[in-house]
């Protein structure tokens, strides 16, 4: 909604403008959710590998799928990367996406689905049947209000699972992270099944519980063993750290609640060579750097925890923080976590929105200083354009050197004031400024 309107329009109706608009997309697209086994992931981190993930499977078990991401789009072979600066897309575009999957024979269609496309009734008109929950953390705190308002926005998807139209079949199924302290809340909600997933061995309740054991951690990807009811079934993952074991097995959990096997569910795991934007390694003079979406604490550290897996000299960092009201506690907590971990940190603009883009580098800034014998123009630099930012940490890098390039993975714009989009992607200047010192790619 425009800016411009949204000052007439009394706040109690939000929801009702919202909702008529899904109708009316929903009505406009010939309600396509209800041709197909639809999936909703949701969870404060690891919603688009999940997503991808179960694309997979489902594709290698041979039904027709299509998935809506953060990073990309698919139907089924055919790809193209997500423009949108939008987790979730607005309710006409993601009407008008699952009825081309239902032309393109799609049997089943994942749908990447966020508190704030929740909040704005996005889901409505979407027939789910199986609700997956990832994980959950603080995160969007001032826009919902609290972590309670936040964990509430998340539930409202799992409470409506049992209310939408019902397909012959397809039961209602709900997919939890056991290990996730808010896995019972969710678990209450009425459903037909419950799988729950687990690293650490843990069964909730009546649930079918998945697991993964044995797990083996290396610089060039994992190992483990799903578990499900006695029955086990080994996977070699391309995927770094051990987040990546905890996406594997709730795109695992959620292939057990629609009845794929675990031989086919591994077969699809083992085919993911990467996700775009998510610790995606780019490599020229003995140089890595790894650009990753990383934006909130847990994910930075689940990152470094990768980072310690690999063989490396020094570390360099180049951050920032998101503006436009969103979570500014995080950005000095952002900066600290950098430069306990990190050789040497470099503070960027990141998406400022209306924000003072100066004000949040100095908020991301002031973390970093707080760890002692930090010194300015030294081991710590503040350089507002990103592509400076990250020229900068590669003249800084030597051979066998790391640099992390966080917050905006594989996203295609830097958003601005009055939300003016500027094409960019993290990715793209990482290359050129590689390419500019080394002469060509590893």
């Amino acid at each position: 909604m425009r800016a411009s309107f949204r000052r007439f329009i009394p706040k109690a109706m939000f929801g009702v403008y919202h909702g008529m608009l899904a109708d009316l997309a929903t009505w406009r697209y010939r309600h396509p959710a209800r041709e197909m086994t639809i999936i909703g992931v949701t969870g404060t981190s690891g919603k688009t590998t999940v997503s991808l993930m179960l694309h997979a499977i489902l594709e290698h078990a041979g039904h027709p799928t299509a998935v809506a991401t953060t990073a990309m789009f698919a139907i089924r072979d055919e790809q193209w990367v997500n423009d949108r600066k939008m987790t979730m897309l607005g309710r006409f575009a993601l009407q008008k996406f699952l009825r081309r999957a239902r032309k393109a024979g799609c049997t089943h269609a994942i749908v990447e689905t966020s508190s704030e496309g929740l909040a704005q009734n996005r889901h409505r008109g979407i027939d789910y049947d199986v609700a997956v929950l990832t994980n959950l953390t603080p995160e969007h705190i001032e826009s919902h209000g609290s972590f309670a308002a936040y964990r509430q926005a998340k539930e409202k998807f799992f409470h409506v699972l049992t209310l939408t139209v019902r397909k012959p079949g397809v039961a209602k199924s709900i997919v939890v992270n056991a290990d996730d302290e808010s896995a019972p809340v969710f678990l209450r909600h009425a459903a037909d099944a419950y799988v729950t997933f687990s690293l650490t061995k843990k069964s909730i309740g009546t649930a079918t519980s998945v697991l993964a054991l044995d797990i083996e951690l290396s610089s060039t990807g994992s190992t483990f063993t799903i578990e499900r009811r006695g029955e086990g079934q080994h996977v070699m993952l391309k995927l770094l750290g051990r987040m990546n074991v905890e996406n594997a097995m709730a795109a695992t959990a959620t292939a057990v609640a629609l009845d794929v096997p675990l031989d086919a569910i591994a077969g699809g795991l083992e085919s993911v060579d990467s996700v775009p934007g998510r610790i995606e390694a780019i490599r020229a003079g003995g140089v890595t750097v790894i650009v990753d979406y990383a934006f909130h604490p847990k994910a930075m550290e689940e990152l470094y925890a990768v980072v310690d897996q690999l063989p490396h000299r020094h570390v360099l960092h180049v951050l920032g923080a998101t503006g436009g009201g969103r979570d500014r506690a995080r950005r000095s907590v952002l900066g600290r976590i950098a430069s306990e971990r990190a050789d040497v940190v470099v503070v960027t603009n990141e998406d400022p929105y209306d924000e003072d883009p100066f004000q949040i580098m100095n908020d991301v800034h002031v973390g970093v200083m707080e760890i002692g014998g930090r010194k300015q123009d030294v081991d710590v630099f503040t350089i507002f354009d990103r592509r400076s930012a990250i020229g900068k940490a590669v003249a800084l890098a030597g051979k066998g050197d790391i640099i992390l390039v966080t917050g905006k993975g594989s996203e295609q714009a830097i958003v601005v004031a009055n939300g003016k989009k500027v094409p960019w992607d993290d990715r793209t200047a990482v290359r050129s400024v590689l390419e500019e010192k080394f002469g060509k790619l590893e």
